[in-house]
């Protein structure tokens, strides 16, 4: 088509693996940064308090992951287009285009379709945090709601989730047109703002011998929301100008007005959107369900002791997986988007289908080394950053069984992103079904270990185990038979490591356990485990040789085909 084209496998590749890493960086820098101020709060707060604080959080998560997560899965899915105007010029020598109705046949159309769909998830999020906040108000225990300044932290984090939702226009359009580099000076920007006002605001109080309760993290969350709404807009509307479209609603003029509802909204996308949109509630009541039943059934010093495990045991998933999984959305929803025929072209599904082998098989990699090394010596590491007052918590057996989960939440997140690319309306709902049957099989879980068994944090690990085991064989079913369907096939046997990398995790894991059992913290203590861990990396280097050389003239391949214009 004149004026514009679709990417292709090279370039798209290459590009999701360029923001990947650019969203790594900033993952790093900004839970590095997050860390250190928790070193700083854990020092103040208690773990009845930083319990709280999780619940706030997962309200304000809430808020947000059902207002907007159906509709950004409905665009990622939408096909990606690139101006060649801007390909070759860049947009500083564009000149600037009138942001008035614009045809749903140009990019400027496609990228106000997307910002007309935006505004959807900020008119979901008012009423939202309005019944959201009411239900947990009246849920709440009253020793919660005898927290100092709970009511006003409890509207603050209200606030600040709309405050972040009325940036979702600028984020839309950031990540259809792969920007992560202004996504990541957007989040860099507001983390510190966070963490600044967060840490400062409980240090003055500790000093001044005021109460403020969870306010400290009430008030770093909205000036974390005000940041990134005002970064975002400075990046954005001159990019949105020169585009010839604008970030506020406009109508999109179409000869075929059947695609589109009341000239603004993009009818197939509301459609998969609404589809989505329950399976994104049980998923959300999946992945925060951990949250909710702690909430439930544990008490706040058990809460605070998950919350610490979950935190620290989660920074690989936040820092890596985590970019790795929106990024490979991205790729999935281009590559496999149906040709004429229904289908997906066949050079284009197997670009995907190496792509997913790759990931699988770094992932499962990633896997050996956290079960064999974390569970022992993760707890030796809780011990000298937290401080004395987590010791006698359950947070380090936490924390050591937290590492089993590390591996599951990145192989389920990487095949849900695959599923949630390329999934019809039938099969989402299909999907959906399962879910929930998977949610009832997790509260149940959760229940015996947390109420019956009395397992506290550690329990509902292991129930969060149990829940990803069994959407992961879920999804490993419907991948392969979307490729079987589509010419193409995955076996196990394509992801899998070595036999010698797989023997190399065991002997670290059972030499940990010998070495480990009088450990108390010492230097000598970290000198033995840093022995046995830098020996296991050691060994996984030389067994998966192949596999890195494959992997790194993979992506020389593709800087090549980027600069021939393949």
């Amino acid at each position: 088509m004149a004026g514009s084209r679709v990417m292709t496998s090279n370039s798209l590749l290459l590009t999701s693996a360029r923001g990947a890493t650019v969203l790594i960086f900033f993952q790093v820098g900004s839970r590095a940064l997050t860390f250190l101020v928790n070193q700083v709060l854990l020092r103040y707060m208690s773990p009845e308090l930083l319990g709280i604080s999780t619940q706030l959080e997962l309200y304000s998560i809430s808020v947000l992951y059902f207002a907007r997560e159906s509709l950004r899965v409905a665009l990622q899915r939408q096909p990606q287009r690139i101006d060649e105007a801007y390909e070759r010029d860049g947009y500083e020598d564009q000149k600037s285009a009138s942001p008035k109705p614009v045809s749903a046949a140009t990019p400027a159309g496609q990228a106000q379709a997307v910002v007309n769909l935006s505004y959807i998830a900020i008119l979901l999020g008012l009423p939202l945090t309005y019944f959201l906040a009411k239900l947990y108000s009246h849920s709440a225990e009253p020793i919660i709601q005898a927290v100092a300044y709970f009511r006003r932290s409890l509207t603050l984090y209200g606030l600040a989730a709309l405050v972040e939702l009325l940036a979702e226009p600028c984020f839309v359009t950031a990540q259809r047109r792969q920007l992560y580099k202004v996504r990541a000076s957007a989040e860099t920007c507001a983390t510190i703002a966070r963490c600044v006002s967060t840490c400062g605001l409980a240090i003055w109080a500790n000093r001044a011998g005021i109460d403020l309760g969870v306010l400290p993290f009430a008030i770093g969350q909205l000036n974390y929301a005000i940041v990134l709404g005002v970064v975002y807009l400075t990046k954005v509307w001159p990019i949105a100008n020169v585009g010839g479209f604008s970030l506020t609603l406009q109508p999109i003029i179409t000869s075929n007005r059947s695609q589109l509802m009341t000239s603004y909204f993009s009818r197939p996308a509301l459609t998969l959107s609404a589809n989505l949109y329950v399976q994104s509630a049980v998923k959300h009541v999946l992945t925060q369900g951990d949250s909710l039943l702690m909430a439930t059934l544990a008490s706040l010093q058990d809460q605070g002791a998950y919350a610490l495990a979950s935190n620290y045991g989660g920074l690989v998933a936040r820092m890596l997986f985590q970019p790795i999984e929106e990024s490979s959305r991205n790729v999935f929803g281009n590559l496999l988007s149906p040709d004429a025929n229904g289908k997906p072209g066949k050079e284009k599904l197997r670009s995907a289908n190496v792509y997913l082998r790759n990931i699988l098989r770094f992932y499962c990699l990633l896997s050996i080394l956290a079960a064999s090394l974390g569970p022992t010596i993760a707890p030796l590491l809780l011990r000298v950053v937290a401080g004395s007052r987590w010791s006698s918590t359950s947070a380090g057996d936490a924390l050591a069984t937290y590492c089993y989960l590390i591996p599951l939440l990145a192989l389920n997140g990487i095949t849900e992103a695959f599923i949630s690319s390329v999934a019809s309306n039938a099969e989402v709902r299909r999907q959906s079904l399962w879910m929930f049957a998977f949610s009832v099989g997790f509260a149940s879980a959760g229940y015996i270990f947390l109420r019956v068994l009395g397992w506290g944090a550690v329990g509902l690990v292991w129930a969060n185990v149990a829940n990803m085991i069994f959407r992961i064989l879920w999804s490993w079913r419907f991948i392969r038979d979307y490729l079987r369907r589509n010419g193409g096939s995955l076996q196990i046997s394509d992801v899998l490591p070595t036999a010698g990398t797989g023997a190399a995790g065991m002997a670290a894991a059972a030499l940990l356990v010998r070495v480990g059992r009088p450990f108390t913290g010492s230097l000598e203590d970290f000198i033995k485990s840093g022995i046995v861990a830098a020996s296991c990396v050691l060994l996984l280097i030389i067994f998966e040789r192949d596999y890195i050389v494959h992997g790194y003239h993979l992506l020389q391949s593709g800087e090549k085909g980027i600069k021939r214009g393949v």
